[in-house]
């Protein structure tokens, strides 16, 4: 039985006045444990029959009337202080139940069996009883709006609850219940349209639901995913879900417009450029063309030099123009590089663009000084170039690796300068092939100063193969230079097979 709002709180946890026959006022209020039975009889004050006012009896139909709403009184009692044991499970207290079910009319027109059953669905979904408390305090309509309900059996069953509850709860509370209607609809329409049943999930914990599934129909939907297929399409949204959160004409299509200019329509290089660095999209217009100009008019780059920089270095629209690109390739211009030596120095060494200077490049110079190179030459910017693809720690145990095998610093200058690679590789790599050069080979070190590329080879694929089928047929005294650098064809004498 479902009372009015004012059977259930009006009367609840205090004395029914109405249902008290006093003819005489209290001299004072009883308190809530006091007895109101008195030994001694009261004073009766003195009338007059003439000021005696008799009440009109009452009909049969008032009667009845009196002791249904006297009967009903017990009954809103259980009723009330079932709904406050209830809301006090979820950390809902006395007078905020109060207030909700005032503010609320609708909470009283729902039996407390069916509150404890969307409770109980909430509660399925690995609600916190403080997070369930504040989502009802905030959005109580979840408690009685039947449009829910699919959407509870969804997100439980179908989703399996691993919907992360932040975002479930921005969802439920801040979404109108006749929108949320249609999620179930929409996330199966992402599955159909290709994202994987296993990773569905995935892409609803990054994107706001709110915008982008409840706030889209499903034609708006489909034509962002139909926008994005040329350029990655699933697997661009698998790598970056948070895509779906930009607006199809007023971000998305703009930002890719940029990229296609740059490279004149290449759909495919635009694609490979999204795909490997998603986050191109969160940059607007404006600041993407603000690099582009910048690149163009600064470093005199054309737009397919700037777009090739972009492919092998997607990350250079997040460095900042005046503190990092400005000086950076002022100092490139300071060593002496033209446009297309500059070109070529940043295909190859993009991040020396947005490295820290202080914390990376800043250690480079000064080993590279140390050494012996001049500083601000061409040759300096070459072995920049190079140190910039290692970490300084290593750079400084390959110099003194080389310093520990005697060379001196002019020497490993001059190493670097016919192959500069020798100060990116890896030290403890180096160690082993010096090793194996001396020890397995019988050679001297100085060989190294003419042929300084041995030591970019693979040991094990390349020096250790070649040595050991060659040593019994030419001898140890071979070049090692004709024993690494020649092709695979002229060293095993085999012509390369012609593909069909």
């Amino acid at each position: 039985m479902v009372l009015p709002l004012a059977a259930l709180f009006g009367n609840c946890w205090c004395s029914c006045s109405s249902t008290i026959f006093c003819p005489f006022p209290l001299p004072n209020p009883p308190s809530r444990y006091s007895s109101t039975f008195h030994t001694k009889l009261q004073p009766q004050p003195q009338c007059s029959l003439a000021k005696i006012h008799v009440k009109p009896q009452l009909s049969n139909r008032d009667s009845i009337r009196r002791r249904r709403s006297t009967n009903s009184l017990p009954i809103a009692d259980a009723q009330a202080a079932s709904f406050f044991a209830l809301f006090q499970e979820i950390g809902i207290g006395f007078e905020e139940t109060r207030v909700l079910f005032s503010n609320n009319p609708d909470l009283t027109s729902v039996s407390v069996e069916s509150l404890r059953a969307r409770l109980s669905s909430l509660r399925s979904l690995d609600f916190d009883p403080l997070a369930l408390g504040k989502l009802i305090t905030k959005r109580p309509t979840v408690l009685t709006d039947n449009q829910i309900d699919p959407l509870l059996t969804f997100l439980r069953d179908e989703l399996q609850g691993k919907l992360e509850k932040p975002r479930l709860n921005r969802l439920l509370s801040s979404t109108e219940q006749n929108i949320l209607a249609s999620f179930p609809q929409k996330v199966r329409f992402l599955v159909d349209r290709g994202i994987p049943v296993d990773q569905v999930v995935h892409v609803l914990n990054k994107v706001s639901l709110p915008k982008v599934l409840c706030g889209r129909s499903v034609d708006e939907i489909d034509r962002t995913l139909a926008f994005l297929e040329p350029f990655g399409g699933i697997d661009l949204i698998l790598k970056r879900p948070q895509i779906l959160n930009h607006d199809l004409d007023a971000q998305i299509i703009p930002r890719v417009n940029v990229l296609m200019e740059l490279s004149d329509g290449d759909v495919d290089s635009v694609g490979k450029v999204l795909v490997r660095f998603p986050l191109f999209l969160n940059y607007s217009v404006e600041h993407v063309e603000g690099h582009v100009g910048f690149l163009s008019s600064f470093a005199e780059l054309d737009y397919r030099q700037i777009f090739r920089i972009i492919q092998v270095y997607p990350a250079v629209v997040t460095a900042s123009r005046e503190r990092k690109l400005r000086p950076r390739i002022q100092f490139l211009k300071d060593c002496g590089l033209v446009s297309d030596e500059i070109f070529k120095f940043l295909i190859k060494a993009p991040t020396f663009l947005s490295t820290s200077f202080h914390e990376n490049i800043a250690y480079k110079l000064v080993l590279l000084v140390k050494i012996g190179y001049r500083f601000r030459t061409k040759d300096f910017s070459v072995a920049v170039r190079s140190a910039t693809r290692t970490n300084s720690m290593n750079m400084q145990k390959v110099i003194g690796m080389f310093l520990n095998y005697g060379f001196s610093c002019e020497e490993i200058v001059a190493m670097s300068k016919k192959h500069p690679q020798i100060l990116q590789y890896n030290h403890a790599s180096l160690e082993m092939k010096m090793e194996y050069l001396i020890e397995e080979m019988g050679r001297d070190t100085e060989e190294l100063l003419v042929f300084p590329a041995f030591l970019g080879y693979k040991l094990d694929d390349r020096i250790k193969h070649r040595y050991e089928v060659k040593k019994s047929v030419r001898g140890a005294g071979m070049s090692i230079n004709k024993l690494l650098s020649v092709s695979e064809e002229t060293f095993t004498g085999k012509p390369k097979k012609a593909h069909a």
